[in-house]
């Protein structure tokens, strides 16, 4: 991520899941949150790509606490504008929550990162493959873990199992 910003041309830069899709109009909802010369960055509402009710359950709880965190996780299109990127040295070399780093790491700088309301679609595989209930607890063990402090090294080892990281 950190290579491709390095070639990128914009002012503004988005990182997008493979599996994510943009809402319509996407670019244009970014460039109007930037138009707030305050808001360095920001991502989209998420959505879970299902018609599974806990699925979508999930999707809307993870957009409102993203809302009321202000730290977004890559799922959901991360844009930031793409000198202020290169001033804080980009995403951290970590193999787990470099999305989650960048944000906090923002937000620990006081600048306003925006969430727009329109949502990203990503793809339910995971959930599907693993299970719904798994991969939600799963995802809050890590993220807890994560906020505990633990390293990206056992985290890597918690979240592929007994899969090798490579």
């Amino acid at each position: 991520m950190n290579w491709g910003a390095d070639v990128a041309k914009s002012n503004i830069l988005l990182f997008l899941h493979a599996d994510t899709f943009l809402p319509e109009n996407a670019l244009c909802y970014i460039k109007n949150a930037l138009t707030d010369d305050t808001c360095v960055g920001g991502a989209f509402d998420l959505d879970i790509d299902s018609d599974r009710i806990l699925l979508r359950l999930t999707a809307w709880c993870a957009s409102l606490k993203h809302r009321m965190t202000r730290v977004p996780y890559g799922d959901q299109a991360i844009f930031i504008r793409s000198d202020f990127f290169r001033d804080i040295g980009g995403y951290r070399e970590v193999p787990l929550f470099e999305d989650v780093e960048l944000m906090r790491r923002i937000k620990k700088l006081k600048k306003k990162i925006t969430i727009i309301k329109h949502r990203t679609r990503t793809s339910p595989r995971k959930w599907e493959k693993e299970g719904a209930l798994y991969t939600i607890f799963h995802n809050w063990t890590l993220q807890t873990l994560y906020l505990l402090g633990a390293s990206p090294e056992f985290l890597v080892k918690y979240y592929y199992g007994k899969k090798s990281y490579e």
